[in-house]
Parts: C-alpha cells; sequence; structure tokens
C-alpha cells in the first residue's frame, strides 16, 4: 500500500477528491485541519492508503491489464518515498511563517556577522517579547555588540616598547610612522621616540622608514637578525616610546613567524606589546586564518588599517567579538600623521549602523 496527503477546504472535498482519483479502492488514515499562512484560512488534510496497483494506474504508470507484480518493485517504492517527500515540503511550507529573528538574523549575516557569533546570542531571545520585534531584536543585537569590543586605552606609562605585526601590505609601516609623529608631536607632552625596523624581506622596506624617521628627525635603526637586534635595542633603552617595524607574512609562513618570535624573545629585560595590524577590508574568513597565526605571539592590541576603503565592518566586528583582543587605533587614510585616530566604540558602531541602514 502506499500512503497519499490530500488537502482540499472542507473535509469533504477532500474526501471526493479521493473518490474522484481513486474510486473506492482507498482506505482513509486520518484528517486534520491545518492553517494556510496567508490569512489564516483553514483546510483540510487527509492521509489514505492506496493499493500500488491503483495509484500507479491513477499516475500513469500502469495500464488496466497490466500486472503491478511485473513493475520494479524499487521503482514503486521510490514513487512511494517521494510522494511522501513532497507532502512534508507542503505542509512545512504551509506551515511556516518568517519571524523577527529569521529577519534579523538575515539582515546581519548579509553586513558580514558571523553566524556563530549571532546564534549565541539570539538563541536564548527566542520566546521572548524582544524577539517578536525587528526594532527591539536590532537595538538589542546593537547593544551586545557594544558591550562586547573592548578597547586599549591610550596611555603612556614608563617606557613602551611597541612590535607590530600583521600581513604583507596591511600598512605597517605608514601606520608606524603616524604613531611615530603622534607620540614625538601631538600629545600633551613630547616623547622620545626611536624606530627599530627588523624587516630585511621587503625590498625598499628599510628606506621607507628611514625616510619618514629623517622627516621627523627621530632616533632610527635596522637589525637584519637576533644578535644585531640585541645591540641596537641596548641603544634605545632610555628612550620613552621605541616602536618596532617587523616583516609583513602570510598566515602560512611559519620561517617568519618563528623570526619574530626570536626577535621577541631575543631580550627579556624588557616587555614588548605586540600589535596586529588588520585591514578593515578583509573576509572573515582570512581574519580567522591571521589570527589563528598571530594569537601565538600574545597580542596585546589590534589596529584596523585601511578603514577608510570599505563601507562594510560586518567581518572586523566578527573577529573582535569572538577573539578577546582590544583595539587600540584606527587608519583612516594615507597622510602621516593625521590619518589615524585613538579606537572608539561608538565611530565604529555608527559606521556599522550606517552601513544596515542601507
Amino acid at each position: 500500500m502506499i500512503n497519499v496527503t490530500l488537502v482540499a477546504p472542507t473535509p469533504q472535498e477532500a474526501y471526493e477528491l479521493a473518490k474522484a482519483r481513486y474510486g473506492n479502492h482507498f482506505n482513509l488514515l486520518s484528517a486534520r485541519q491545518i492553517k494556510q499562512t496567508e490569512g489564516g484560512e483553514v483546510s483540510c488534510e487527509i492521509m489514505i492508503s492506496v493499493s500500488k496497483k491503483h495509484f500507479l494506474q491513477f499516475n500513469g504508470v500502469l495500464e488496466e491489464d497490466e500486472d503491478e507484480e511485473s513493475l520494479d518493485t524499487g521503482l514503486m517504492d521510490e514513487i512511494s518515498v517521494l510522494q511522501s517527500q513532497i507532502a512534508k515540503m507542503k505542509n512545512e511550507l504551509q506551515e511556516h511563517k518568517e519571524t523577527a529573528v529569521d529577519k534579523v538574523r538575515a539582515l546581519f549575516v548579509e553586513k558580514g556577522i558571523a553566524a556563530e557569533w549571532l546564534e549565541r546570542i539570539l538563541e536564548p531571545l527566542v520566546g521572548t517579547a524582544v524577539a517578536e520585534d525587528e526594532k527591539l531584536l536590532v537595538a538589542r543585537l546593537l547593544e551586545e555588540i557594544d558591550e562586547t569590543l573592548q578597547i586599549k586605552e591610550e596611555k603612556i606609562e614608563g617606557k613602551k616598547v611597541m612590535m607590530f605585526v600583521g600581513p604583507t601590505g596591511v600598512g605597517k609601516t605608514t601606520t608606524i610612522a603616524k604613531l611615530a609623529a603622534r607620540y614625538a608631536y601631538l600629545m600633551d607632552k613630547p616623547y622620545r621616540v626611536a624606530l627599530l625596523n627588523l624587516d630585511s624581506f621587503k625590498i625598499g622596506a628599510f628606506e621607507q622608514l628611514a625616510h619618514f624617521a629623517d622627516i621627523m628627525q627621530l632616533h632610527y635603526l635596522t637589525a637584519a637578525n637576533t644578535e644585531e637586534f640585541k645591540e641596537i635595542y641596548a641603544k634605545v633603552r632610555d628612550y620613552d616610546i621605541v616602536l618596532i617595524d617587523t616583516a609583513g607574512m602570510s598566515p602560512y609562513d611559519t620561517e617568519k613567524l618563528v623570526k619574530t618570535v626570536e626577535y621577541i624573545n631575543a631580550d627579556k629585560t624588557q616587555s614588548i606589546e605586540v600589535n596586529l595590524l588588520i585591514s578593515a577590508t578583509v573576509k572573515y574568513e582570512d581574519i580567522k586564518d591571521i589570527h589563528n597565526t598571530f594569537s601565538f605571539l600574545d597580542l596585546d592590541s589590534v589596529l584596523l588599517s585601511k578603514f577608510d576603503e570599505t563601507k562594510h565592518l560586518g567581518p572586523v566586528l566578527s573577529y573582535l567579538m569572538l577573539n578577546p583582543v582590544p583595539l587600540s587605533y584606527f587608519s583612516i587614510g594615507q597622510e602621516v600623521p593625521d590619518d589615524l585616530i585613538v579606537a572608539d566604540k561608538e565611530y565604529l558602531l555608527q559606521r556599522f549602523i550606517g552601513d544596515l541602514d542601507a
């Protein structure tokens, strides 16, 4: 026997539909009312059982004088399964109604917010009054983002050594030049700043930072290996702030990563803050790979570069919410030293809300 589901406006019409198709060759198994998604109209669904022979005759598979046993039983089983699946899909479509949670989830995913973070926040809200109102739900998610984001306060107490790491082309050297100008000339008091360059891989890397140091009249030193690093590091101990540039590396460049660790461990007399630069334009999947590599260095903060080159900050927000690393600065252009600002939650959220509204 094959189970068949039929839907009609009333029980009588559903029963008549079964008779019209299969005559008296069926048995009524169940009947229930169902509510349509549009307008709340009520219909009737009945389930009947029909012999394989009469089912196949109705669907044009079997002629009146054919023997159903001559047909491949596998084919009939497949037809039975298909019929059940179609009925199930139809019921799901009739009963499903897109909720406020569905709409808000789809909006935030479209804007780059990671689904894993959204589920963590939305799941406890299902069934509450907040989950029934789209505006309240959006406000709640923005509040959660605001509470989760961490900002590192700009504070210079005692001597400070800052190393900058990140992928190739993210803008480390230019960002370091902006910070050097800020600390040396734009703070409440001028600090003595020295620049150390460890990037011997990129062509012209030494010259670029040396040019900035020359313009700002700052002490500048280079090192090609850990022994040289120990020597020049000893020469800048009396400076208030030491900024260290490193070679850009891909998330899969083990050689450069190991070399960076050697530099960090070369002199234990002064702790080195490790700051990761990430482009605001990068995809979330790439950010995860970057973090998995550089988190090995025990990161103190994250700086966002190329902030002016995108309106879509969802991927970066997702990274910051799922990884407890504070933000320190935004690089918002190429001008030195103007295009650098201290990280600010409100500024970041306003940019993201503008993308949501768009």
